[in-house]
């Protein structure tokens, strides 16, 4: 049986495509398979894959589009390995990422069904550099959480302190991802860590403290579209949520900070507002805060200065009426 079957799921992603499939190609481990899910491209994805003369090499064509979490789940279909392990097709591994997972798997017991990896972003320009570093500096005045295990995960990544990013981190036993039903084709964001979620159900997750994979920061949905995705994905697991908070865990109020930063970034100040009254705010958010924060104002700067200018105008006329209704009462 091959050793690891790498499950790429791609669409209209020819730039990058080439990239994934290289660094899954160059890996330190050898017995591997690359199958590449084309999920009804309509670029030059069918011309990429034709190129590449390696029978490690597998695409899956889908006739039509039908989203990534059906391709890596038409990808686990097919794999012949032991274990799967998933790579975006805009992401990166360095070459020994696979090797340092199944390394720490190794020596354990059955139990153990896969290993995760850190991950890191490719930030361009001095100010992405700097927000890099504020964030690492910010980031060890937190409290460390528990990285690896089973139960003990669930609240971690419910309250998003431990990300094991599925999409391109995850390594996990191929019966394992069968057998949970692969990834959630009814989710549109949070696919990711709701697989993790049921991973955790079968068995245990290590973890590689090793910035094995690089990603490029790309666009993202709407903030509704986040918003409504996040109340499916929490409604979902409402019990579990409950018996954490109440074991402390901040759970409904960080995602509440998630939405405001995407609402932030929009540009729609008062609605980022809203969902931002209701959030947990640690000091390693506050780079991110500021940075969503930033992104909208850029993005809009005329209606949030406008709105600024009626917030202002609205809170002066307040103070100018308590100041008339006490003179009244006053001279009375």
């Amino acid at each position: 049986m091959t050793r690891v079957s790498v499950i790429i799921p791609t669409y209209n992603r020819a730039a990058t495509l080439p990239r994934a499939i290289d660094s899954a190609l160059e890996q330190t481990v050898g017995d591997l398979e690359v199958v590449v899910v084309d999920d009804g491209s309509t670029d030059d994805t069918d011309s990429v894959l034709a190129g590449y003369d390696d029978p490690r090499v597998r695409p899956v064509i889908h006739a039509t589009n039908q989203g990534a979490n059906v391709a890596r789940n038409t990808g686990i279909e097919h794999a012949r390995g032991e274990y799967v392990a998933f790579l975006d097709s805009d992401d990166e591994w360095r070459p020994e990422k696979l090797e340092r997972q199944l390394a720490v798997l190794e020596d354990r017991s059955s139990e153990w069904v896969g290993a995760y990896c850190d991950s890191a972003y490719e930030l361009s320009g001095a100010s992405g550099r700097l927000r890099s570093a504020v964030a690492a500096v910010l980031a060890r005045e937190d409290e460390e959480p528990a990285r690896e295990g089973g139960e003990e995960l669930i609240g971690e990544i419910l309250a998003d302190n431990v990300q094991p990013g599925a999409g391109s981190t995850l390594l996990v036993r191929t019966d394992v991802a069968s057998e949970i039903g692969g990834f959630d084709e009814q989710l549109d964001r949070f696919q990711d860590p709701e697989f993790c979620l049921r991973v955790l159900e079968a068995g245990k997750l290590a973890y590689v403290d090793e910035e094995l994979v690089v990603r490029e920061e790309t666009g993202h949905p709407p903030a509704d579209v986040v918003r409504d995705a996040d109340e499916q994905y929490l409604s979902a697991y409402d019990e579990t949520v409950d018996r954490f908070e109440a074991e402390g865990y901040d759970i409904r109020s960080t995602h509440e900070l998630l939405l405001a930063k995407r609402y932030f970034a929009e540009g729609r100040l008062l609605r980022g507002a809203w969902h931002g009254r209701k959030a947990s705010v640690s000091p390693r958010h506050v780079p991110g805060v500021c940075w969503a924060a930033g992104t909208g104002v850029r993005r809009r700067p005329v209606p949030i200065v406008a709105m600024i200018a009626v917030l202002a105008l609205v809170t002066v006329l307040a103070v100018l009426g308590r100041y008339s209704i006490a003179r009244r009462v006053l001279t009375e």
